[in-house]
């Protein structure tokens, strides 16, 4: 006989019958918010009552479009416990993505943020919103914006019982939503079960996860919005563990605040908050000293945001996951072999996406479909499955019959995997760069350029060329002051010594700012409509630089 159904209820009871005492903190335009896992399960159960009042039902889909705060917590255990379906939208994205999601999802609850009411507002369209019954604030006020019905959130739960006897759920009940940021068509929904949840949630306490336990202070600067935080506050609340949400936009001010006044121990977000960071802390008195662990995803982590932390006392964890992988997949921790191997070493590891997480698997199959070898060279696209991978997106027949192959993920991240099993990758699918018959890894050049200390941010494209079919250009962002030709004879230098030659960059391009997705990974589809008309080879370049002329 099966045990009970793996559900996210057990979570919350633990935490409340363990852990009554410990703190919930938020950081919110009004000030510090902060209460305890007790009050905080009043306040879910009260607002599992208000959305009963209201009509939800078990599988009723319940939107949220906020930013990392305990009211936003609040619905991460009171609406998936209730048998509704969390499904947390990203307001960072174009208007008509949202009216596509919202749509697509059936929403029948929309809780929005004040600051964020009129963005929802702008992108408010009858038809895309005929499903959604009723619009919240979260706060004790309402703005004054064109949504129908609204109400404050306060007002929402505050006549509700604080008891409320949560039903028994199947482990294939839906838990949660998530859309894809959509970045080469139609955002896709990616649905979790109940189990699904419940194991990743499992997975991030083990060492090999995230190693999350309840001394801990937990502050997730990744948006609560994208992928749940990387499920950090379902992991922080199994574990007991303090939590702190960073609240609105937070600068690295904020952050160095929210760390030395907190005490938070661990912290995850992608690199250019890091990078932020780290320059702040170089210019003002910082304390980071309760700081141990900072998780890295979204993008590669930097070899020297790495050594930076490292030099702090401080741990830089890089995990890899996606959207579809709940999102945690692989964990760039050190084997036991690996501790006792030179520092440099050390750090190349660090900086892959990692070993795969205990309970998942994987394989990397190349343009034949034959699985590659393990020797850090050949590549191939990785494949994924396991218990908290999906194998279906909502409503999308059509993207099933590509993305999947059986039980297995087609990531589309091409990867190599070294001796030890360390994956990395190499490229998007999408942004590899095919010149003259051969694969150059522009993410491998775009760490390789960053790593220079005059480089804040760089991306690498290909563009068409005529005798070589693409070749890389290199989009740089660098301070004011800097002198350009100096550096771009420096990072040509650089790249010499690392890379054959017809993997070098043909131009270097100076701009402001390398765009970002809505997830605030660089969006090269950005950058290749940008300057698609412009002129970007060198003239001098050397554009016959091909494989077999190395």
């Amino acid at each position: 006989m099966s045990g009970y159904d793996q559900t996210l209820e057990p979570f919350l009871w633990r935490a409340e019958a363990i852990h009554s005492d410990r703190e919930i903190v938020a950081r919110t335009h009004e000030g510090i918010n902060r209460y305890t896992y007790g009050e905080y399960a009043d306040r879910a159960r009260q607002l599992a009552n208000a959305l009963d009042a209201l009509g939800i039902e078990e599988g009723d889909r319940v939107g949220t479009f906020c930013w990392n705060h305990d009211r936003h917590f609040e619905t991460y255990f009171g609406v998936p416990n209730m048998g509704a379906q969390l499904h947390t939208i990203n307001p960072l994205l174009p208007d008509s993505h949202i009216q596509y999601i919202v749509e697509d999802a059936a929403d029948r609850v929309i809780f929005v943020d004040p600051s964020l009411a009129e963005k929802l507002a702008a992108a408010y369209d009858p038809d895309a919103f005929e499903s959604v019954e009723q619009f919240v604030v979260i706060g004790d006020e309402v703005p004054d914006v064109s949504l129908e019905p609204l109400t404050d959130y306060e007002s929402f739960i505050a006549d509700q019982s604080t008891e409320y006897d949560w039903p028994d759920l199947d482990q294939e009940d839906m838990a949660g939503m998530c859309y894809t940021s959509g970045t080469t068509g139609k955002p896709k929904g990616v649905e979790y079960t109940q189990q699904m949840m419940w194991s990743h949630t499992m997975a991030m306490l083990t060492p090999q996860g995230l190693g999350i336990e309840d001394s801990d202070v937990v502050m997730p600067i990744v948006p609560m919005f994208h992928v749940n935080a990387w499920g950090m506050p379902f992991a922080a609340t199994a574990a007991g563990a303090k939590q702190v949400f960073p609240g609105p936009a937070p600068d690295p001010a904020d952050i160095a605040q929210l760390i030395e006044d907190e005490g938070v121990t661990i912290t995850a977000g992608v690199p250019t908050v890091w990078l932020g960071l780290l320059e702040y802390a170089a210019e003002n008195e910082v304390d980071l000293s309760s700081l141990e662990r900072v998780v890295i995803g979204g993008a590669a982590a930097p070899k020297a945001v790495i050594e930076q932390f490292d030099d702090l006392g401080v741990e830089v964890v890089h995990a890899w996951g996606m959207t579809e992988t709940s999102p945690v997949g692989a964990v760039a921790h050190l084997t036991d072999e690996m501790e006792r191997a030179p520092y440099g070493t050390q750090v190349d590891k660090r900086s892959k996406q990692g070993l795969i997480v205990p309970g998942l698997e994987f394989k990397v199959v190349g343009d034949d479909g034959e699985e590659i070898a393990w020797d850090g060279e050949a590549f191939g696209e990785l494949l994924i499955r396991g218990p908290w991978v999906t194998t279906e997106y909502h409503e999308r027949p059509e993207a099933n019959e590509t993305d999947f192959e059986g039980s297995w993920l087609r990531t589309g991240d091409i990867v190599t995997v070294d001796e030890e099993g360390y994956i990395e990758i190499v490229d998007r699918a999408d942004d590899v760069i095919k010149s003259g018959g051969e694969w150059i890894s522009s993410q491998e050049l775009e760490n390789a350029i960053m790593s220079h200390e005059a480089v804040s941010e760089a991306a690498v494209i290909g563009v068409p060329h005529e005798r070589w079919q693409e070749r890389p250009v290199a989009m740089v962002v660098v301070p004011e002051t800097t002198d350009r030709d100096q550096l771009t004879e420096e990072l040509k230098a650089m790249l010499r010594e690392e890379y054959p030659k017809w993997w070098l960059p043909d131009g270097f391009e100076f701009i402001d700012e390398i765009p970002k997705t809505a997830t605030g990974k660089f969006s090269k589809m950005d950058l290749r409509e940008q300057y698609a008309g412009e002129e970007l080879l060198e003239e001098d370049a050397p554009a016959d630089a091909a494989p077999d002329e190395d």
